[in-house]
């Protein structure tokens, strides 16, 4: 005998069996018990979540020759036609493959004859939103004065694509999304069936995956079962599976972002790829992570909403004390953007390290949040007492201390930094077309160069300052030569070119001038 699938096997077959829709199955009760059927629905909601199973199961009803309680007996003649999926009552119509004008009429020329058996002939058409207009009018009249022995059951994920005149002659059922908890117990139950031992923790990690869907639920917990086929069902050996990425790696990440370590972070992103986690899998649940410690900042009693263990649930406690509100919705909102242009990227890692960058430099971005992000951090060096120089290369230095006073250096004043009387003509044509020369420059490359400062080496040359990790990148040899060649095709010169590397925030070593001060630079209007 064949394998049946977890969702097929465990389908439910009366109104008691079905999790998640309450609200739905005790009014169908109710209408059945009552005699007031209805001649037309129209279930709608996300997949997964029992539009087809209950149209089968008030079928069945409609049909007992033994009801109890609204709900089919499955004992009777007629109920085993149904679950057989041979009686002649039932009708189930795939409107994806049959949504011309001519399936419809089909369907008003048999409405003519009344049932063999039973009381009611029911129309079962799944993904009703897929006919055509043509169809939908064919329809439409059917709807509008049916035969006292015909229910019809429209069931689809997209109503807004239904016609209003369809509507307005249907009674609506929306079927919401199944919590977390009610799938996690029906797995639980199923798994007790089953007798395959599972851990708690594995089955609410899989029904928060199956985001509201139970069949989306049950057909990731065939899989991993499949997998480890005869062990028990772990924690870990779900995130093996799913390609998911624990609680604990998603701290880590969060630590390296807060300390700006860009190598790190995506040091750790490459340490996920090359263990087979899946980045798109890592965006979504990062987001989610990311989501727990904004609403433990809003308030402290979250404990019930947050699907976590108590062990994550004190780390969670402890992380949100290091990151301020504003940060986490930049996070978020980066993320958040990053999960939608990530679902169909050919180069999804790509993606993720940009993110990652992003996350850890706030400089690259001029959105509000970002420019409050980094002045917040400007205020914490000053608080904590750092040298700062004034723009500009002038030379007096200052220790600012914590409470606002400042400490001249024992060189309380220097002579300024004397520019020389002319800059050379071709570091002068470099500096002006500078805009448009990394403008053609491969992405990484030009993205580093943006953020360079311009000056005159000892010997006449460019001399091109960049902080140590975007110097390292762009100081290859084959960078070197690629932002050389692009030079001389853009201006025709050969010049001299000196890298000068620094830590991030800090000010260039030496007396360094910013041709782009003296020299007007091109402006060049960049598309988005």
């Amino acid at each position: 005998m064949s394998y049946t699938a977890l969702y097929r096997k465990f389908r439910p077959q009366e109104f008691g069996d079905v999790k998640g829709q309450e609200h739905i199955v005790t009014t169908l009760q109710n209408q059945i018990k009552a005699g007031r059927i209805g001649h037309a629905y129209l279930f709608c909601g996300t997949r997964g979540t029992g539009k087809t199973t209950v149209a089968k199961i008030f079928a069945k009803a409609v049909n007992c020759q033994h009801p109890s309680e609204g709900s089919p007996c499955g004992d009777c003649p007629s109920c085993r036609a149904v679950a057989a999926g041979n009686s002649m009552n039932v009708i189930e119509i795939d409107a994806a493959s049959n949504n011309g004008v001519d399936n419809i009429r089909e369907i008003r020329e048999e409405v003519a004859y009344s049932p063999t058996e039973g009381k009611y002939k029911v129309y079962i058409i799944d993904e009703v939103h897929m006919l055509s207009i043509g169809a939908f009018n064919a329809l439409l009249k059917t709807l509008e004065e049916p035969p006292s022995y015909v229910i019809f059951i429209l069931a689809t994920t997209e109503a807004h694509k239904i016609p209003i005149t369809i509507l307005s002659r249907c009674q609506r059922y929306d079927f919401k999304r199944i919590s977390i908890e009610t799938i996690g117990m029906r797995l639980a139950d199923l798994m007790g069936q089953e007798q395959v031992e599972a851990e708690p923790k594995a089955l609410q990690y899989i029904a928060r995956a199956a985001d509201g869907s139970m069949r989306d639920a049950l057909s990731l917990l065939d899989q991993c079962i499949a997998f480890y086929l005869g062990e028990k069902l772990t924690y870990d050996h779900v995130l093996e599976v799913l390609g998911a990425v624990d609680t604990e790696v998603f701290s880590r990440m969060l630590r390296r972002i807060l300390d700006k370590d860009v190598p790190g972070a995506i040091r750790l992103l490459e340490e996920m790829v090359i263990q087979g986690r899946e980045p798109g899998q890592f965006v979504t649940d990062f987001t989610w992570y990311l989501r727990n410690l904004l609403l433990l900042q809003g308030s402290g009693n979250m404990e019930d909403v947050l699907d976590v263990s108590t062990e994550n649930l004190r780390l969670l406690k402890e992380e949100a004390q290091l990151v301020g509100q504003g940060q986490l919705m930049r996070f978020i909102r980066i993320f958040s953007d990053l999960s939608s242009q990530v679902r169909y990227a050919a180069q999804k890692r790509i993606l993720v390290e940009i993110a990652l960058v992003k996350l850890c430099k706030p400089e690259m971005e001029r959105d509000y949040e970002s420019l409050a992000e980094r002045v917040a951090q400007l205020e914490q060096k000053l608080e904590g007492g750092v040298l700062v120089q004034p723009p500009g290369g002038a030379a007096q230095q200052a220790a600012v201390m914590p409470d606002g006073s400042q400490a001249l250096s024992a060189k309380e004043q220097e002579e300024p930094v004397v520019l020389p009387a002319a800059v050379p003509e071709d570091v002068r044509q470099v500096v002006q077309n500078w805009r448009s020369i990394i403008q053609d420059l491969p992405g990484g490359l030009k993205a580093y160069l943006k953020s360079a400062r311009l000056g005159l080496s000892g010997d006449g040359g460019l001399l091109i300052c960049l902080d140590d990790m975007a110097e390292g990148f762009v100081g290859k040899d084959s960078h070197m030569q690629e932002l050389a060649g692009m030079i001389a095709q853009k201006t025709g010169k050969e010049i001299r070119i000196e890298m000068q590397g620094s830590k991030e925030g800090e000010a260039p070593q030496g007396p360094v001038m910013d041709l782009e001060k003296i020299i007007n630079m091109e402006i060049t209007v960049e598309e988005e």
